[in-house]
């Protein structure tokens, strides 16, 4: 089924639909799934259709940092520049929520380029969008405390699973917010105290 999401980027354009899932290969993943690593090649663009993926940088020193979401909809453009000039992976692509993806053979994107000026709409909405995103995590690292950054991605959590009880290790946030588990444990122990989380085995849910 199409994705409603995927449709308003793309302007409803039907026969641009048509091409699109025509060219692509679908492919499903669960939750904790790698979809792509770092130093991976590939030669296809990934368009989420449902569910959500995140992207995620590792340092050299394994310290590792939440970049942004990829929602219904929307497709990762920094994947789709490694395809387009045959270099390696950059990121790290993981499944946040099930989801549904469409990879569009890198040959083609310059195809539908060619015939459908939506679809180069689209992808400068993409590259838009994900250059605020990465604004917006400069201006995080660089004027906000480890603490207002943890809450901000619970909310963030909380908003895309649609539950106010999220499934997650303090290990697994910290390597999102490139901390250590300690200060994690520290600051939700203190947001517990303070009556805006509530902690449970391996979950976290925001009071």
């Amino acid at each position: 089924m199409d994705s409603p999401e995927l449709i308003a980027q793309l302007k409803a354009s039907p026969k641009l639909l048509e091409q699109l899932y025509k060219f692509s290969i679908k492919k499903s993943y669960k939750a904790g799934e790698t979809i792509f690593s770092e130093d991976s090649y590939s030669q296809s663009i990934p368009i989420v259709t449902k569910g959500v993926m995140k992207i995620i940088r590792t340092e050299e020193d394994g310290r590792e940092i939440l970049l942004y979401y990829i929602e219904p909809g929307e497709g990762c453009v920094i994947s789709l520049s490694d395809a387009i000039h045959n270099e390696t992976s950059k990121i790290r692509a993981e499944v946040e929520e099930d989801v549904d993806v469409l990879f569009l053979p890198s040959n083609r994107f310059f195809e539908l380029v060619k015939e459908f000026p939506q679809w180069l709409d689209y992808i400068l909405q993409l590259y838009h969008k994900r250059f605020e995103d990465l604004l917006e995590i400069i201006n995080e690292i660089s004027f906000k405390k480890v603490d207002e950054r943890l809450l901000n991605l619970l909310h963030k959590k909380v908003e895309l699973k649609q539950s106010k009880t999220i499934q997650i290790t303090h290990e697994q946030l910290a390597n999102e917010l490139g901390t250590a588990r300690v200060v994690v444990s520290r600051l939700l122990k203190q947001l517990e105290n303070d009556g805006v989380v509530q902690l449970g085995r391996n979950k976290i849910t925001i009071i």
